[in-house]
């Protein structure tokens, strides 16, 4: 049964949502606030804690610009969206919702990266690979309201086996699964990903309408050119340099799987996965009342 905000309405699923982009430029990760209208509903995707990896002290500047927008825009925040477990930021999911409110939602696979994950990093014997870290585990084509507006949920794994897509009015938020045309697609290495996988769900979201709005949650731009966020299911196709249309399946098995073979592991995969399998919630406190995340050596 299709997840239901108690305020829901009747308007059309064609309803246009207003979008508001947040940069975190220390990790080019782009978070939104997609709401309906000013004093309306709104939905917050892939909010982003700080965090000084040298010292390991988090900090909520950047998310609280998010939670400002939503007072000053008198919203009502349904739902904090996340599109999978990043492994480049760490989620201020929790933070937002205590902030502003809303539930924390996934995709229903997060328990295969939950598995994967609880043995890289050996966690204590409590931890579940159950989702229920999260308010509520979406299933491929399932519905939701966020005021006005429709959103439906599109899998799109290969990058991660959990990722998952938001098609919200007019408007796709992809998460990992592709970035801007000069920039191409998402790395398909980590534990569970698959290039193959990658380009068919690519596919899934370039038989989309062309004037489909398409907004990233990462952009690494050129240095000719700034940070942006957004595009369209038309440009994708014409000019996405890794799988605009003519380039086949083996094609781009080949050159991704080439390319990931010659790419570093993320800053912060290492304490981003830990926390994000969770939810952004930090592991249980040891007996002296401290946090700690795990350096697994040598595993990944």
């Amino acid at each position: 049964m299709a997840a239901q905000t108690p305020t829901q309405t009747s308007a059309p699923a064609t309803a246009r949502p207003q979008v508001k982009p947040f940069l975190d430029r220390d990790t080019e990760t782009w978070s939104y606030v997609v709401y309906d209208q000013r004093g309306g509903h709104a939905a917050i995707i892939d909010p982003v804690l700080d965090f000084d990896n040298k010292s390991g002290r988090t900090h909520t500047a950047g998310a609280r610009r998010l939670a400002d927008f939503v007072r000053q825009e008198a919203l009502t925040v349904d739902w904090i969206l996340e599109t999978h477990a990043h492994a480049d930021h760490l989620s201020a999911a929790p933070f937002v919702r205590e902030q502003v409110g809303g539930k924390i939602a996934i995709g229903e696979k997060i328990r295969d990266v939950q598995k994967i994950f609880r043995e890289v990093f050996n966690l204590e014997k409590q931890f579940l690979c159950d989702g229920s870290h999260f308010d509520h585990l979406f299933a491929e084509n399932e519905t939701f309201r966020i005021g006005e507006l429709e959103g439906r949920v599109i899998y799109t794994p290969g990058h991660t086996p959990a990722d998952m897509s938001w098609l919200i009015g007019d408007a796709l938020f992809v998460g990992d699964t592709l970035f801007l045309p000069d920039v191409g697609t998402a790395r398909c290495d980590f534990p569970g990903g698959d290039a193959a996988t990658l380009y068919r769900s690519v596919h899934k979201l370039l038989a989309l309408p062309d004037d489909t709005r398409m907004f990233m949650c990462h952009d690494y731009p050129p240095t000719d050119r700034e940070h942006r966020c957004e595009t369209t299911v038309g440009e994708q196709k014409r000019s996405n340099i890794h799988v605009r249309e003519g380039i086949s399946e083996a094609e781009f098995v080949v050159m991704r799987e080439q390319r990931d073979a010659t790419l570093e592991m993320p800053r912060l995969i290492l304490p981003s996965i830990q926390v994000n399998i969770r939810a952004g919630q930090m592991p249980p406190a040891e007996d002296n009342g401290v946090v700690y995340l795990k350096v697994p050596v040598n595993r990944l």
